[in-house]
């Protein structure tokens, strides 16, 4: 049986001291392990999260806490401290209170819930974050939060509830779970002007044609892919073996995304294609799926899955003798699901996670120390999650649309859609992600920077953050390996628009 080569495990433990000793934050950095978000799974094998709200009473930040990072330029005479009274609006805001309203278009009770839960309340305290040191120039942010469940039709009536042309609308949509709710509400969101940050990383979303109000972050599911499939083949290649490729995918936008990649890579770096699983997950019943990869005797397998189409598909696979390295897009694997299952040690012996940021507590990044200090803070009964990072850069997306907006006195829907669109647009992440901007060119807005974790059970150490010290801030057992990966195809590769086609 093979495992991870001693020279893999080396290039963790240095990983680890290189972390523990701070070190320099590149500019382009990017994820870790997050988020979740694609088609529903039909075997219901995610557990449901208990979404309640936590105590009033909890703990108050520090009153010097920082300010996320901002790009936009301050107008010449600084009116940061100065009341903004005088602002144009139109629906979602509340324009006497100066309140904005957000919504979360949110999957928390479905088959990514696990992750999506964590996202919500990491994004919820942002704004908590962000109110009670004032708002910006005296404007507060109000989120609203509707639960899709994953479910297509109900995430489209959760985004016509928020597309309301009034105060009980929101002024954009800061989290919509999902590739195919996404794809779903796309071309309304750009009638409507209904900026939409979507938790789904389909290589759609860049397309000014097709994604115009939807303001994507971080690698498409493509690029991904692409990263992720070069880094394992030099793996196989650095102990002495041949790259063969398995590809495993659902249907729809995510699952035909991160394939599409995958065959990508695999053209560019002449690595054969044992089994093309793409869209073949669908429904109950992968016997078919699991007999051909393996017998495919692939030495890489790269799947674009749910978590409990994952651990059914790897499980059955390694129990078989099926003994090749995995990895996927990111939402594909999830450490709550993962590290307490059945088959914990055979995931540390041949998964490693792909991702686009940093996890929780990663050290030497101010930003990460700050979302670390408010979660523990004001979520004490939380688990700690890596999933965090996410809801927190949703948040600082969107706060940096605001202050530009409040500054230039125009809070409508269509000037927010504008500012995004605008080429001096951009957002400094503070290390947490690969900072970004938004040219129009498809080709140049992509983000090609990626991050692999090694997944380790023995480092797993799921805590609640009223536990959390500077000797144990727990963890979720990914490891890091490569921050910012940007592989020779990826960096390279001339893209003319998405990797796949709009489903109809």
């Amino acid at each position: 049986m093979r495992r991870k080569s001693k020279a893999l495990a080396s290039l963790v433990a240095a990983s680890l001291v290189i972390a523990a000793c701070g070190g320099d934050d590149d500019d382009d950095a990017t994820p870790a392990e997050e988020p979740a978000t694609e088609e529903p799974a039909d075997d219901a094998e995610e557990p449901a999260d208990d979404m309640e709200e936590p105590a009033d009473d909890m703990e108050e930040p520090a009153d010097d806490m920082e300010e996320p990072a901002d790009d936009m330029e301050e107008p010449a005479d600084d009116m940061s401290d100065e009341p903004a009274t005088d602002v144009v609006t139109d629906f979602g805001v509340d324009a006497e209170n100066m309140v904005i309203r957000v919504g979360l278009n949110a999957d928390l009770t479905g088959p990514f819930a696990s992750l999506v839960v964590d996202i919500v309340e990491a994004q919820k305290v942002y704004w908590e974050v962000f109110n009670e040191a004032g708002g910006y120039r005296g404007w507060t942010v109000e989120p609203v939060v509707i639960d899709s469940g994953y479910a297509t039709d109900k995430g489209i009536q959760n985004y016509q509830e928020f597309a309301q042309e009034s105060e009980e609308g929101v002024l954009m949509i800061t989290e919509n779970t999902g590739s195919p709710i996404t794809s779903a509400i796309a071309l309304d969101a750009a009638d409507d002007n209904m900026l939409t940050i979507p938790l789904s990383w389909a290589s759609l979303w860049p397309d000014p044609e097709y994604g115009s109000a939807i303001l994507e972050k971080q690698a498409t599911y493509c690029i991904e892919s692409i990263n992720g499939v070069e880094w394992l083949k030099d793996l196989v290649e650095s102990e002495g073996g041949e790259a063969t490729l398995a590809i495993i995918g659902r249907p729809g936008e995510y699952g035909e995304d991160g394939s599409a990649g995958a065959k990508i890579a695999a053209e560019e770096l002449g690595i054969p294609i044992v089994y093309d699983g793409t869209g073949a997950v669908a429904g109950d019943d992968r016997t078919a799926v699991i007999s051909e990869l393996v017998n495919s005797e692939a030495t890489i397998v790269w799947n674009t899955l749910t978590p409990g189409e994952l651990l059914d598909i790897f499980g059955n696979a390694v129990s078989q003798g099926f003994t090749g390295y995995w990895s996927g897009n990111s939402p594909s694997f999830s450490y709550p699901v993962h590290m307490p299952s059945d088959f914990a040690d055979q995931f540390s012996q041949y998964y490693f996670q792909s991702y686009y940021q940093a996890p929780w507590a990663t050290p030497g990044i101010p930003e990460m120390d700050r979302l670390v200090a408010e979660m523990t803070a004001r979520r004490p009964d939380l688990n700690i999650s890596d999933a965090y990072t996410t809801g927190w850069i949703e948040g600082m997306m969107a706060e940096t649309l605001f202050r530009t907006a409040i500054d230039q006195g125009d809070l409508t829907r269509e000037n927010i859609v504008a500012i995004s669109q605008d080429p001096s647009f951009s957002v400094d992440f503070g290390g947490l992600s690969a900072n970004q901007s938004w040219p129009q060119d498809y080709n140049e807005a992509l983000v090609r920077s990626t991050w692999i974790y090694d997944v380790d059970a023995s480092q797993y150490n799921l805590i609640p953050m009223s536990e959390v010290t500077a000797d144990n801030p727990g963890s979720s057992g990914l490891i890091p390996i490569e921050q910012d990966y940007v592989g020779t195809v990826a960096g390279s590769y001339q893209f003319d628009g998405p990797c796949i086609e709009p489903s109809s």
